[in-house]
């Protein structure tokens, strides 16, 4: 395949939920690959000792949202994104309604999970980024990063020998359970706000009936987005992640510009 070919368009990956939210978390790579601009080119190695291993569990491993966050700051910098085998997490939904029109992932605590996530290996300019982006660094933010260390979760690189730690995005909402009180995965946007509207009628009230009509009513309406947010809770939809205790816990293990 030559580097024409390897575009975001002709890959299929030029996708951006931030603009076509019923499309969350995006489309995402078959296989591991360096995000250089709007191409994604063969991938050397797995491991990048001098970045900051992320687990992205959403859109954060879609290439095309994940160049549109980087280009809205200015960094071009390449960015690795590595398949992986995760063992004793899931993804989750978040407990809060997203300013971009989409109900997110949130990973959650499952330890007889085995999943093939991406790892996004960020340098200090791309990790403030993707903190910005997650709400990180405001004190009500959404998420927060943590630190989640081997062997709590094992994630194993393709090809690589598994890692001693991996920082993902919590949730500060909790996220949704499966009416059991377990937490419950994520199904894609579009079948999950069918879902929740289909069950809720105070839902109903503030976003309307269809998926179409939740993301148009919630994009940029920070007031709604929070009335949302406070409707899960007051619903009774909400648990905890089983990760919780991650959020305060030293960040032991990590390595390059974002660790200890």
């Amino acid at each position: 395949m030559n580097a024409q070919d390897r575009t975001l368009s002709a890959l299929g990956l030029a996708g951006v939920p931030r603009d076509d939210p019923l499309s969350y978390p995006g489309a995402w790579p078959r296989e591991s690959g360096l995000l250089v601009g709007d191409r994604l080119l063969p991938l050397e190695r797995a491991v990048h000792a001098d970045r900051v291993p992320v687990l992205a569990v959403g859109s954060n491993a879609c290439p095309g949202q994940l160049r549109h966050k980087m280009a809205a700051c200015g960094v071009s910098s390449p960015v690795p994104m590595v398949r992986s085998r995760v063992h004793g997490l899931d993804v989750g939904v978040s407990a809060h309604v997203s300013l971009m029109g989409y109900v997110a992932a949130s990973p959650v605590c499952a330890p007889e999970a085995v999943r093939d996530l991406f790892v996004i290996w960020l340098d200090a300019e791309q990790l403030a980024v993707v903190d910005a982006s997650e709400g990180t660094p405001l004190p009500h933010g959404n998420y927060r990063r943590a630190w989640l260390p081997a062997p709590d979760v094992r994630v194993a690189p393709e090809g690589g020998a598994a890692l001693p730690g991996v920082y993902v995005y919590l949730n500060r909402h909790g996220v949704l359970h499966d009416g059991s009180g377990a937490p419950r995965s994520h199904p894609g946007q579009r079948e999950l706000l069918a879902e929740l509207l289909l069950n809720s009628a105070r839902l109903r009230e503030l976003f309307g009936v269809t998926p179409e009509e939740f993301s148009a009513r919630a994009r940029a309406d920070a007031a709604l987005c929070a009335r949302g947010t406070r409707l899960l809770a007051e619903e009774k939809l909400v648990t905890a992640s089983g990760l919780e205790r991650y959020a305060d816990s030293p960040q032991t293990g990590a390595t390059g510009p974002g660790g200890p």
